[in-house]
């Protein structure tokens, strides 16, 4: 019953629904104004966003090596609710999915001959520049900004018990005034800025199933045949929804694992392979030696470069804020009884390298095809470069089609657990939300992708993305303020430092 929901959830859903009508009735106006506004952002605020991210960058860092690290997210000697692999599987379908298949193939083709992000196209330096930025872009900055809102959550809740909402970790700043309008708010910030970005994703594997199509079968790019596919796919989540967590969700991250693998082992023995493993490992060394560089490269003197940094870096650094509701709060969820060190390594380090290597065998091989003169995969739309890579290869046809399904699989499971989290943020943080409550969000997600895709197809869904991030960016440098705050306060109480804390930690392990 609606009465029954919170002011969160009926303040949330009809913004949201505000945002659908005003994109199908009005869908030019919108996509000037998200644009202006977008425009605005990057160029005013992008220091901020570099500057922020490194700095939760660091901050998870400095929990994998310090002491207060052995704390675990739950109460002594609770032990985890999913085995490792499964809540590996879990947290990288929910993190990445769509958005590594859909740019897997496409980014680094596009640094590499169209838009470079050291203006230089075509050549050997111009590989080695566009696997380095791909790196950098899907490396530990991305799960750091995931990490620092699941890690945040996941100890106010499961240690100290709080209820699973974004305003429960602001109480060590802010106190009894979370419980209130204050609090209100920031939640429906939190629902709004998760909407946007689960909807953006929803919008990308839209968009590559329907140039799947399209470059396979000769169907027709549109807006609808891109309804008729959202249409199906939402049919597909809400059934996996209305099973819970512990079975739908947890069998499609399985799945999509599998697919995945599947997936990377094709093209990785079809493909260059010993180009494959060279560019790997170069680009994990060039990675690694230019960290600090990329971090806070902002070309201030140089405009070609400025609008190269807003639209790929600040634009990633916003897609990933604007998920970190989302994934942060699913993460937390599946994270109980880890502890911190375990935490921030498998959600910083092992995902990254999984990226690392899936940009280094899709994308290496795009490179490898144009660089050599076998086939020109940059003039392809972005949603068709995965399929034009494959029509090159022996199974290149069942490739195509295992990869249309992992993508349907990755939708279905980022927009299941995508239900999950709203009903959690909307009913006061319950655990096992309303089978009701995830419809409702179910339904709004596929309305708000179709209504960006509508007003002006994959710009528009960025624009959105990126106004929607910057105030949720704010929320996220107070939670870890927050959080700083009351594990230090943790650490004293236990004696951490002393001979006394290990004793206590032993309790955790």
């Amino acid at each position: 019953m609606l009465s029954k929901l919170t002011p969160v959830f009926k303040f949330s859903a009809g913004v949201l629904l505000i945002l659908v009508i005003v994109g199908m009735v009005w869908p030019d106006w919108l996509e000037e104004t998200t644009t202006n506004v977008q425009g605005f952002i990057a160029d005013a605020f992008g220091w901020y966003y570099l500057i922020v991210v490194t700095f939760f960058v660091l901050v998870c860092l400095v929990f994998l090596i310090t002491p207060l690290g052995k704390i675990r997210l739950g109460k002594p000697g609770e032990k985890p609710e999913f085995s490792r692999p499964t809540w590996i599987a879990m947290l990288f379908s929910a993190g990445m999915g769509i958005g590594l298949v859909f740019w897997g193939a496409a980014e680094p083709i596009s640094h590499y001959a169209v838009s470079s992000p050291t203006l230089e196209t075509g050549t050997d330096q111009a590989i080695k520049d566009a696997m380095r930025f791909t790196f950098f872009h899907w490396g530990i900055h991305a799960w750091a900004i995931y990490g620092i809102v699941a890690l945040v959550l996941a100890y106010f809740n499961f240690r100290h018990d709080k209820m699973g909402l974004i305003s429960a970790t602001l109480h060590p700043l802010f106190g009894k005034s979370m419980e209130g309008n204050f609090g209100r708010l920031i939640d429906v910030l939190a629902v709004i800025a998760t909407v946007i970005g689960v909807a953006t994703t929803l919008g990308f594997g839209a968009v590559q199933i329907n140039g799947g199509l399209s470059f396979l079968f000769d169907m027709p790019t549109n807006f609808w045949m891109q309804l008729i596919i959202i249409s199906i796919v939402t049919v597909l989540f809400m059934i996996s929804a209305w099973t819970g967590l512990g079975k739908g969700i947890k069998i499609l991250s399985n799945v999509n694992m599998i697919l995945a693998v599947l997936l990377f082992l094709l093209m990785f023995i079809v493909g260059p392979t010993l180009f494959i493993l060279n560019i790997f490992t170069n680009s994990i060394g060039t990675y690694v030696q230019n960290l600090p560089a990329m971090s806070f490269r902002i070309a201030p003197l140089d405009e070609e470069l400025r609008e190269w940094i807003n639209g790929w870096t600040v634009f990633y650094w916003a897609w990933w804020i604007a998920w970190s509701p989302f994934v942060g709060i699913f993460i937390a969820r599946v994270s109980k009884g880890r502890t911190i060190r375990e935490f921030v390594f498998t959600v910083l380090i092992l995902p990254s390298l999984i990226g690392f290597l899936w940009f280094s065998t899709f994308g290496g091989t795009a490179i490898s095809l144009e660089h050599n003169g076998v086939d020109v995969i940059s003039e392809l739309a972005t949603e068709e470069a995965l399929f034009g890579v494959f029509s090159n290869f022996p199974l290149g046809l069942v490739a195509s089609i295992v990869a249309m399904t992992l993508i349907g699989t990755f939708f279905i499971t980022s927009a299941d657990s995508g239900t999950f989290v709203l009903g959690m943020m909307t009913t006061g943080g319950s655990h096992q939300p309303g089978q009701r409550v995830k419809i409702v969000w179910g339904a709004l997600l596929s309305a708000t992708a179709l209504a960006l895709l509508y007003t002006g197809g994959l710009q528009a869904l960025e624009n959105t993305m990126i106004v929607a991030a910057l105030p949720f960016s704010v929320i996220m440098l107070l939670m870890t303020i927050s959080f700083i705050k009351a594990i230090f306060r943790e650490g004293k109480e236990l004696g951490i430092g002393e001979i006394e804390a290990n004793k206590k930690l032993k309790k955790d392990d």
